[in-house]
C-alpha cells in the first residue's frame, strides 16, 4: 500500500514538474521569438538537447544516476526518429495555418490510440474514450481558427503525426521492457536526438524563416534568453520521458492539451493576447475533457489493481489447499487410527 501511495506520489510530481516546466518555457520562447525577433526553433531545439546531456553527463558522474547500457542500435533509432518527429512539427507549423497546424497535434491522440489498440493490444473502455472526444473539442474550440490546407503542408502534418505517435509509444515501451529508467533513456537517446536537430535545424530554419542562424545578430538580452530557455528545457525533456514513463503516450498528450489551455490563460493574462467567449468555452471544454479523463482513469486502475489482488489470491488459495488437505488428511488417518485401537482393546 506504501508502494503504491508512493507511486501515485511519484505520478503527480511528474505531472506537476512537465506542466510547470512546459508553460515556463512556452513563455520564454515566445518573448525570445515575438519580442525579440529570434526565430530559429529548430537551432533552438537541437541547443536544448545539447544542454540537457550535458547536464545528464556532470549528474551522472556525480553518481546521480547509473548509467545503464542499452541496445545502442534501438537508442540510435529511437533518437533518430525524435528528433525527426520535432524537425517535421516544425515543418508542419511553417507550411502550414496555426488552425492546422493545431489540428495536427489534435490528431496525435486518436492516432496513439489506434496504434496502441492495432500493435500493443491495449484497450480503452467508452468512458475514456468519450473524455478523450471532450477534450479534443475543447481545445479546437479554444485554439483553431482556420484550416488552410495545402499539399506539402499536409503531407508534413501527416509525417509528423506519424513519428511523434510511434516516438512517444517507443518511449513508453522502451522503458518497460529495457527496464531503464526515464533519465537513463534520455541520457542514452539525448545524443542522437541533438545531432539530427543540429544538422538539419539550421536548414529547416532557413526554409522557415528565410534568414540564417549564424548570420543573426546575437544581443546581451537574446543570449540571456536562450540561455534560461536552455536551462528550463532540461526540465521539460526529463519530464516529458519521466510521464511518459510512468503513465502512458496518451495521457501526456492529454497533458499537453492541458498545457495549451495554461498558455492560452497565461498569454491573455500576462502578455494580454486577444481572448474571446470562444477560447473561455473551449478551454471549459477542455478542462471537463481532462477532468473526466482523469477520473475514469483512476477508477479503471483502481478496479484492474482490485483485480490483480483477487487473481493473486485465488493462487495462494489454490497454491494452500492440497498442504492444508494433506494436513486434514493426516488428522483424519491419526482419528481413525486410534478409534479402531480403542474398539480393539474394549473386545478384548
Amino acid at each position: 500500500m506504501g508502494e503504491m501511495s508512493g507511486f501515485q506520489l511519484g505520478v503527480i510530481g511528474a505531472l506537476f514538474l512537465s506542466v510547470a516546466s512546459s508553460v515556463s518555457i512556452v513563455i520564454c520562447n515566445k518573448a525570445l521569438m515575438s519580442n525579440l525577433g529570434f526565430p530559429f526553433a529548430t537551432t533552438l531545439t537541437s541547443w536544448h538537447l545539447m544542454v540537457t546531456f550535458c547536464t545528464l553527463h556532470v549528474a551522472q558522474r556525480f553518481n546521480v544516476f547509473e548509467s545503464k547500457s542499452v541496445d545502442m542500435k534501438t537508442v540510435m533509432l529511437f533518437g533518430i526518429l525524435n528528433g525527426v518527429s520535432i524537425g517535421l512539427l516544425n515543418l508542419s507549423l511553417g507550411f502550414n495555418s496555426i488552425g492546422f497546424y493545431q489540428m495536427t497535434k489534435l490528431a496525435i491522440i486518436p492516432f496513439t490510440v489506434l496504434l496502441e489498440t492495432l500493435f500493443l493490444k491495449k484497450q480503452f473502455s467508452q468512458k475514456i474514450k468519450l473524455s478523450l472526444f471532450l477534450l479534443l473539442v475543447g481545445v479546437a474550440i479554444a485554439s483553431v481558427t482556420d484550416l488552410q490546407l495545402n499539399f506539402v503542408g499536409t503531407i508534413l502534418s501527416l509525417l509528423a503525426i506519424a513519428t511523434t505517435c510511434v516516438g512517444q509509444i517507443l518511449t513508453n515501451t522502451i522503458q518497460k521492457r529495457l527496464n531503464v529508467s526515464s533519465t537513463q533513456l534520455l541520457y542514452q537517446s539525448a545524443p542522437f536526438q541533438a545531432a539530427i536537430l543540429f544538422v538539419s535545424g539550421p536548414v529547416v530554419d532557413q526554409c522557415l524563416t528565410k534568414q540564417n542562424v549564424f548570420a543573426y545578430k546575437y544581443s546581451p538580452i537574446v543570449l540571456a534568453f536562450i540561455i534560461l530557455s536552455c536551462i528550463i528545457s532540461v526540465s521539460v525533456n526529463f519530464s516529458t520521458f519521466l510521464v511518459i514513463g510512468k503513465t502512458s503516450p496518451v495521457t501526456y498528450q492529454v497533458l499537453g492539451h492541458l498545457k495549451t489551455c495554461l498558455v492560452l490563460g497565461f498569454g491573455y493574462t500576462l502578455l494580454h493576447d486577444p481572448f474571446t467567449e470562444r477560447n473561455i468555452i473551449g478551454i471549459l471544454i477542455a478542462i471537463l475533457g481532462m477532468g473526466l479523463y482523469s477520473y475514469f482513469c483512476t477508477h479503471e486502475n483502481k478496479k484492474k489493481q482490485l483485480g490483480d489482488l483477487s487473481t493473486v489470491s485465488q493462487i495462494k488459495d489454490r497454491e494452500t489447499a492440497p498442504l492444508l488437505a494433506g494436513k486434514n488428511m493426516g488428522y483424519e488417518d491419526k482419528e481413525s487410527h486410534e478409534v479402531k485401537k480403542a474398539t480393539k482393546d474394549s473386545l478384548v
